[in-house]
């Protein structure tokens, strides 16, 4: 009965290859970063010589197939990616960049992302000793005004009012409020649109207040001034704001769109 060494019944692995060693039927040696299997016991034959030897594995081009990226990536921070002919070295952005898709067919990059962030605020607090008074029925300037630059023209405009000490002097009457966008070198336009703010009158002497909120989309990267107006809701009576010792504020913040 045949005896059979299962030892043999394997893959012989035999390291890196040396020119010295005598290599027998299915030894496995590592050269040049690819493996070779013997198919015909020799020494001093290369794994290249396909008489002697086969081929298992084929190493990567270093820096282009993924198995040594050091002579790619050469920074910290940089990052590889897929270019139109290989692999390709991004190097790093600046701080707070995020990184961009340019869609199918084109290489990402680092870039800024303002959307939705904070990207300035403006603010006045008036502090006011007197009252103003109007008997128009057309919009007046109150000094409650700021000036905004906006830093793109997708920005949009939050405008935030408080009003302190606002009233109609007379019981019958209401102190109407609205914010009047002024464009430097441009256009004036009542942001309030249709709907602007009735301030009903009191009583007493006690001080209203009141906030209220536009959300204005000026288009421009010009300066901007942006102004509280009041008028009264009936020309015998006198709208009054600022009534009483308190302040007041106008609050400009930039949205990056």
């Amino acid at each position: 009965m045949a005896t059979i060494n299962i030892g043999s019944i394997k893959f012989k692995w035999q390291g890196a290859y040396a020119g010295g060693t005598s290599y027998t039927l299915d030894d496995v040696v590592s050269y040049n970063g690819s493996s070779y299997i013997c198919i015909l016991a020799s020494t001093g034959n290369l794994p290249t010589n396909a008489t002697y030897w086969e081929q298992m594995s084929s190493a990567g081009t270093n820096g282009t197939d993924g198995t040594d990226l050091t002579t790619t990536l050469t920074t910290q921070g940089d990052i590889v990616y897929r270019d139109a002919s290989g692999l390709a070295r991004l190097g790093a952005g600046t701080n707070g960049q995020a990184l961009i898709t340019g869609g199918t067919g084109a290489n990402p990059s680092w870039g800024d992302v303002s959307n939705g962030k904070l990207l300035q605020v403006q603010n006045l607090l008036l502090n006011h000793t007197s009252s103003a008074t109007t008997t128009s029925t057309s919009f007046q300037d109150s000094a409650l005004t700021k000036q905004i630059t906006p830093s793109a023209t997708s920005s949009k405009i939050f405008i935030m009012v408080h009003l302190n000490g606002h009233r109609a002097h007379n019981e019958n009457a209401n102190s109407i409020v609205t914010v009047k966008r002024a464009i430097s070198g441009g256009s004036t336009t009542d942001i309030g649109g249709n709907q602007t703010y009735r301030l009903a009158h009191t009583y007493d002497t006690t001080a209203n207040m009141t906030a209220f909120f536009v959300y204005d989309s000026p288009n421009t990267t010009s300066a901007i001034d942006y102004t509280v107006q009041w008028r009264t809701d009936g020309s015998s009576y006198t709208a009054e704001i600022f009534r009483h010792t308190g302040a007041s504020t106008i609050t400009l913040m930039e949205i990056g769109a």
